[in-house]
């Protein structure tokens, strides 16, 4: 059953996600490719990661990851930027023009924790960020997220 439950709430927030990206195809607003938009959500995620990070993570070769960076920060949704350090190295940046686009998907999880919020008690709140947490950081240990690595409590 808890299987069942966490399957049945993943699968809404993608399916909300699809219904708003599909609606916008039919505006022409969309522009990312279903590759590109998994390619944003990691760079994203990966929080400014080089283009070799983003190729390691991704299991595919750098000159595969140079490729589908380029068409990226061609359609204005990522930029390279020169590391400080090591002058050969570039970090991939999101753009405001993607943050708009990610909105779509990060608004709905933003009325979905407001939600939770008003139906449960602080004391359910803490309990459930506490278990989501442990889950994140102890149970998933396939995937770190940068954040992690800084900081495995942030005290919000």
């Amino acid at each position: 059953m808890l299987r069942d439950a966490f399957m049945d709430v993943y699968t809404k927030f993608k399916l909300h996600f699809y219904q708003e990206i599909f609606c916008r195809f039919q505006e022409r607003e969309a522009s990312l490719t279903t590759v590109e938009t998994f390619c944003m959500e990691t760079i994203q995620a990966l929080g400014n990661p080089t283009i070799n990070e983003f190729a390691s993570f991704m299991h595919i070769s750098p000159p595969n990851a140079a490729y589908k960076v380029n068409s990226l920060v061609k359609k204005g949704y990522a930029r390279k930027v020169q590391s400080d350090s090591d002058k050969r190295e570039y970090h991939l940046q999101v753009t405001e023009k993607y943050l708009h686009y990610y909105n779509i998907s990060s608004s709905y999880t933003q009325r979905g924790m407001e939600r939770i919020s008003q139906r449960f008690s602080p004391e359910d709140c803490a309990r459930l960020e506490e278990i989501l947490t442990i889950v994140s950081n102890e149970l998933m240990p396939e995937v770190t997220l940068r954040r992690e690595e800084t900081n495995h409590c942030d005290g919000d």
